[in-house]
């Protein structure tokens, strides 16, 4: 079976794009990331791209009259490169519904708290982990989820639960959901390489692995 074409769009660091460049390494992600989009230079993911030569591109919505000039600009870039899965992987602009439409079901974003709690506009970044401490929440923990038109709206695919401690900053509590993601993003890709993924209305159903009797 051919490797997943994916194409993921970053905006800083890079930790889940390199978690999901070391799990297609390791063997366990039947995947290839074809191109990365930043959309800041300067971004130290473009420096992972090219340390594995990946194609990587910085596109900028300021450069551009409009949202979907912009957003045209990366839908020809992930065609052009023959891309199957779009990738979110903290990319901080919000993607209107024209780009959503380009690639129905075939994006996915990891989100750093158990949606619907602790989601949407406004809530990215440290902002997430400042909310579940300032609310008192006991469990916390990470979503990837298809994309849909709305924000953090679409069907969840897999979730993990994270405690919350008593002495917890929001950057201990960052640090403890970033170990998650990385397992966890890598994961949920990979059961959509396999074909394992449903969508039925808001429920994403994981369907077994056929059993190969040669093995």
């Amino acid at each position: 079976m051919p490797a997943l074409k994916l194409g993921v769009l970053v905006s800083g660091g890079g930790t889940n794009l390199q978690s999901i460049i070391d799990h297609i390494e390791s063997g366990y992600l039947p995947a290839e990331i074809a191109v990365v989009i930043s959309s800041k230079e300067g971004a130290y993911a473009l420096e992972r791209a090219k340390k594995h030569r990946i194609p990587a591109y910085v596109v900028k919505r300021k450069d551009f009259d409009s949202q979907e000039k912009y957003e045209d600009e990366m839908i020809e870039l992930l065609r052009r490169h023959h891309v199957e899965l779009v990738v979110l992987a903290g990319f901080i602009k919000v993607l209107s519904p024209h780009f959503v439409r380009a690639f129905p079901n075939r994006i996915m974003n990891i989100h750093p708290a158990l949606i619907p709690s602790f989601c949407g506009k406004g809530f990215y970044g440290e902002k997430v982990h400042e909310a579940v401490l300032n609310y008192g929440a006991k469990i916390t923990g990470v979503t990837v989820h298809f994309v849909d038109e709305g924000t953090d709206t679409g069907p969840i695919i897999l979730q993990r639960a994270v405690p919350v401690e008593d002495d917890d900053t929001p950057d201990t509590l960052a640090a403890r959901v970033l170990k998650e993601e990385h397992k966890i993003y890598p994961e949920a890709i990979k059961l959509y390489a396999e074909g394992r993924l449903e969508i039925r209305g808001r429920r994403v159903i994981i369907k077994s692995k056929r059993r190969n009797f040669n093995d």
